[in-house]
C-alpha cells in the first residue's frame, strides 16, 4: 500500500472491470469489485465468479459478503489468484434490510468472534483481508463506538470506515470527526463517504489517515483521482 492509497470503492451494478479500468486509468491506486455473495462464490455460481472477474492487471480487491465459515473455505480451496489481485474485503457496512436480515453486512459488525474466524480463514489461504464498515446500524451504534471495538479486536490489513451509521440516508452528510479516534487505535484507517475536494485530502492526511475510498463522485467524474491527486477541486 502506498503511502496514502487513492481506491475506488465497491458499488452495485457499477464497479465492473471496464469501470474499474477506467478509474485505473484515470489515477486510482487500487479498486474493489461489487459485492459478491459467499455462498454463490462457493457453488460457482457464473453470474457471480463474473462479478469478481479482474482484467488487465487493474489492481483489484474483490469484495466479500457473507458469514458462513464452510462455503469461504470452500470458495478459497478452488480459488486462483490472477494478475492484479490485490486481496479480499470482508463487507460489514452493506445496510441493506435484505442482508441485514441475514445476518450479513453491517450485522456482523457486533459479531467479533465471527468475524475474526472468517478473516483467519483468508490468512490461513495466505491472503491479503481489509475490512468495509459504517460505524454501525444506527445512530445508538454509533454514540456507543463499535467500529472502534471492531477495529481494535480484529486483526485485519486495514479498514475502510464509512464514516456514517446504517440509518443515515445517502444524502446524509459523513461524519469526518470519526477518523481520529480510528486512526489512534493504531491500525491502517482508509476513509470513504463524501471525500470530493482537496481540502478533504489534506484533512484526512493530517490526522494520520492512510488513503481515501471514492465512490459515487467517481461515477460522473472518473477523472476525480487524478484531479485531488494534483490538489484541484
Amino acid at each position: 500500500m502506498k503511502e496514502f492509497e487513492f481506491m475506488l470503492a465497491p458499488m452495485e451494478g457499477i464497479t465492473d472491470p471496464e469501470f474499474r479500468e477506467l478509474c485505473y486509468r484515470k489515477g486510482a491506486d487500487s479498486t474493489f469489485t461489487e459485492m459478491a455473495m459467499i455462498a454463490a462464490l462457493s457453488r460457482n455460481n457464473q453470474s457471480t465468479l463474473e462479478k469478481i472477474k479482474i482484467t488487465d492487471a487493474v489492481p483489484t480487491y474483490i469484495q466479500l459478503i457473507g458469514a458462513n465459515e464452510d462455503y469461504l473455505e470452500t470458495f478459497l480451496k478452488a480459488f486462483k489468484p490472477v494478475p492484479g489481485f490485490m486481496g479480499f474485503n470482508l463487507n460489514l457496512g452493506c445496510p441493506s434490510p435484505n442482508m441485514i436480515n441475514k445476518g450479513f453486512g453491517s450485522a456482523l459488525m457486533k459479531r467479533l468472534s465471527k468475524v475474526n474466524r472468517l478473516v483467519r480463514i483468508i490468512k490461513d489461504h495466505d491472503y491479503p483481508v481489509s475490512i468495509k464498515l459504517r460505524l454501525g446500524m444506527n445512530n445508538y451504534e454509533k454514540k456507543k463506538k463499535i467500529y472502534l471495538n471492531l477495529i481494535n479486536e480484529v486483526d485485519a490489513d486495514f479498514y475502510v470506515v464509512h464514516a456514517k451509521h446504517g440509518k443515515q440516508a445517502k444524502s446524509s452528510l459523513s461524519d469526518f470527526s470519526i477518523y481520529e479516534g480510528c486512526v489512534a487505535t493504531g491500525k491502517v484507517i482508509i476513509a470513504n463517504g463524501d471525500i470530493k475536494t482537496r481540502e478533504h485530502i489534506k484533512f484526512l492526511r493530517s490526522v494520520g489517515v492512510r488513503g481515501a475510498m471514492i465512490g459515487r463522485p467517481a461515477i460522473k467524474k472518473p477523472n476525480i483521482f487524478k484531479k485531488l491527486k494534483k490538489g484541484d477541486s
